[in-house]
């Protein structure tokens, strides 16, 4: 450390020193800001890795089940900040509204709305049935309105008054009003446009009343079930719940098979590169396929699905019972004329019905004809006697009654199976769920070998589901046979196909075709409030989008800060080295002036 040393002779000599100010705090300072420093952006690459790694699924997943458990909450009308929607299922025995609800979009361009059905105080579904069908307006059409009106003013009720103005309402009609004439669907659908706004303050209009396709209704169920599973959401590609991906940043959605009572249908997404179809194939593959835009804009192709959907009618469950009754009467009957046999005439030399279970007899009656049958219980052979059924054709690219089949990837898909698919697999045989070829034979065939009166006596001991009833028992061995033969005969899925869920709900509750209708219908809406949140926050939106957000720009920065100082050290240590070089020659003077004057003596 330098001295400078003061000399006085009077009183007496003596000198202190005063130290000069050293750069060694300030660089200890900076050593110990650079430390900090270092331990931070340490700690911050940590946390980093452990964000966009590992936790980052658990994440997701915990936000995930906290929004299907708020799915289950009550909704909260006093947020101004929540939309809402209406959609009214005109079906063939009824009509049904479904209130729908979603927050402000999150600035997400890829992203949809989140959209969910309406729950009221109690929790429960903000749902409302009515009978008929408006089918049954169709000598009344001025009276659809009136028809309507309890639907509609029970959603009044729940949707809060203040957005009623911007609430859209979409009146969607299925199977009964397809089967009236062009004519009488018009008058309904012109009375409900021209009645309804004057009563009612929702946002409509004439292109929001409609009557959709089979087509329509396949896809907005199978947009539905995608959405409810999350499949539309392309950010979050490390997800342990993920399928594989079919591109980057998207992932694979599920295909849906339904079979009702009357009617079955499938629907799936096929890619956009097809084989090179014979020109009578590429027509009915054009009639099947259905190309659409879920992104909230046309430039946005992320969203973009072609899904193979159709509709067979007659092969639902119940319809093909009656299918396989007509079958087996005109062919005992005949067989009967042509061999001089009385088989199934009595209850005493009845029909051994391979389909039903072991001793049950039943009556099958059409017009003035009796068919007497007895259980046999042989699962296999009641398969072979279905086959005809299908009628399938000869081309290797035709499933069920000769229609055109979009080839499937069973490599790399999913299916999710509704309906007939999961009480067939659930009610009695208790197997639902995870859908595996080989043990569900096992136990259809087991079903159908055991005697009625021991199946009669499990179900008084309430050794099956809560849902079956006796119809489902006596029929069980017949429906079971009949999707069987569906899947792997028909669809022409592998024995051993791992991917087939059965279902009755998705997360807890039922996905009905109505959410689908929605979310397309407002696809457009995040564009919109995007475009008003951009006028909003110009200023201040840009710098918590590419900065906030941006963790890469964050360490750059602290890269920075680092070097600064860095450099500041250096420059540091090299004034310390001059001041050193030049205070040497001056410490050497002040001893060789102040060591003489210590030697003096001091006289009185």
């Amino acid at each position: 450390m330098a001295r400078i040393s003061f000399s006085y002779l009077c009183p007496a000599s003596w000198y202190f020193t005063v130290p000069t100010v050293s750069p060694f705090p300030r660089q200890r300072v900076a050593f110990l800001g650079l430390f900090f420093v270092s331990c931070l952006l340490l700690l911050m690459l940590i946390m980093d890795f452990r964000h966009w790694g590992a936790s980052l699924p658990r994440d997701r997943q915990y936000e995930r089940y906290l929004a299907r458990v708020g799915e289950l909450e009550a909704t909260d009308t006093e947020d101004p900040n929540l939309n809402y929607g209406l959609v009214v299922d005109c079906g063939s025995s009824g009509s049904r509204i479904f209130v729908y609800f979603w927050p402000r979009h999150n600035g997400n361009p890829h992203d949809l709305l989140d959209i969910k059905q309406m729950r009221d105080r109690n929790s429960q579904p903000v749902v409302k049935k009515i009978k008929p069908g408006i089918s049954a307006m169709a000598d009344t059409p001025e009276h659809a309105s009136d028809y309507l009106r309890p639907l509609l003013s029970f959603a009044a009720a729940h949707v809060p008054v203040k957005k009623h103005k911007e609430t859209p309402l979409y009146i969607l009609c299925t199977a009964g009003m397809r089967l009236l004439p062009e004519r009488k669907q018009l008058a309904i659908l012109a009375d409900l446009v021209k009645d309804l706004p004057l009563e009612f303050d929702f946002l409509f209009s004439q292109s929001q009343a409609e009557v959709i396709s089979g087509k329509q209704e396949g896809v907005y169920a199978w947009i539905g079930i995608n959405f409810v599973l999350g499949r539309f959401d392309h950010e979050d590609e490390s997800d342990a719940e993920a399928p594989q991906e079919l591109a980057a940043g998207r992932r694979r959605t599920v295909g849906i098979l339904d079979m009702g009572g009357a009617s079955l249908q499938i629907a799936y997404e096929v890619p956009t590169s097809t084989s090179v179809l014979p020109p009578q194939q590429e027509e009915a593959a054009k009639i099947l396929l259905a190309e659409f835009n879920l992104g909230c804009d046309v430039q946005h192709t992320e969203h973009v699905y072609r899904v193979y959907v159709t509709t067979f009618l007659g092969f639902g469950g119940n319809f093909a019972r009656q299918r396989y009754e007509d079958l087996v009467l005109n062919e005992t009957l005949n067989k009967n004329r042509l061999l001089g046999q009385k088989t199934g005439l009595s209850p005493d030399n009845p029909f051994l019905d391979p389909c039903l279970p072991v001793g049950l007899t039943d009556v099958v009656e059409r017009n003035s004809q009796v068919l007497h049958v007895r259980g046999k219980g042989d699962w296999a052979t009641c398969g072979a006697m279905l086959s005809p059924l299908l009628a399938r054709s000869n081309t290797s690219q035709a499933s069920l009654n000769g229609i055109y089949q979009s080839p499937i990837d069973f490599n790399n898909s999913e299916f999710y199976g509704f309906s007939e698919f999961f009480y067939c697999t659930e009610d009695v045989l208790r197997i639902g769920g995870r859908y595996h070829g080989p043990t569900f034979a096992k136990a259809a065939q087991d079903y159908c070998g055991m005697a009625w009166s021991v199946l009669t006596q499990r179900f008084k001991n309430g050794l099956f589901s809560s849902h079956a009833d006796e119809h489902r028992l006596k029929y069980q061995c017949f429906k079971s046979a009949w999707m069987y033969q569906v899947l792997h005969e028909g669809f022409h899925f592998p024995y051993d196909y791992p991917n087939l869920q059965t279902a009755q709900l998705v997360y807890d509750r039922e996905v009905q075709w109505t959410l689908g209708a929605i979310l397309y219908k407002t696809r457009f809406l995040p564009l919109r409030d995007l475009r008003q949140e951009g006028v909003r926050q110009a200023h201040g939106s840009w710098f918590r989008l590419s900065f906030v957000y941006n963790h890469y720009l964050f360490f750059a920065c602290i890269l920075v800060v680092l070097l600064a100082i860095i450099l500041y050290l250096l420059r540091l240590r090299r004034i310390h080295h001059r001041q050193t070089r030049a205070s040497a020659p001056l410490d050497m003077l002040w001893i060789e002036e102040v060591v003489p004057m210590m030697g003096v003596q001091v006289g009185p």
